[in-house]
């Protein structure tokens, strides 16, 4: 468990409610104070890392909530977060359209075919 450098990325998780997705925000480091690593996005973190007592996984507090972590980023966060993005799209894209019978028999069948329904 070292310390955060200037260019480290990290990101943090967050959820408004049980049944919402999850939201990933990334940032990087971009400077160091003795105590302070502060990201590009304004967010300034404690420069200690911790380990989770709930999930293991070692993260960098909020300087003004040691309840919110940010984390390092790795290849299977940035999968996680890309696969999220795109239910999130999906999700916003039924919700903002209504279709018209044409449009919901052409779904309809397509369900049809592919033995969804």
């Amino acid at each position: 468990m070292e310390d955060l450098k200037v260019g480290a990325r990290l990101y943090n998780v967050g959820q408004n409610g049980f049944g919402d997705f999850f939201r990933y925000s990334f940032s990087e480091v971009v400077r160091l104070t003795k105590t302070l690593a502060v990201l590009e996005n304004g967010v300034r973190l404690r420069n200690k890392p911790v380990r989770s007592l709930i999930n293991d996984e070692i993260g960098y507090a909020l300087a003004t909530n040691r309840w919110v972590y940010w984390h390092i980023v790795s290849d299977d966060i940035l999968d996680n977060a890309e696969k999220e993005n795109e239910k999130i799209a999906i999700h916003d894209w039924f919700r903002e359209r209504s279709f018209n019978l044409q449009e919901k028999t052409l779904i309809y069948n397509l369900f049809k075919v592919k033995e969804i329904l």
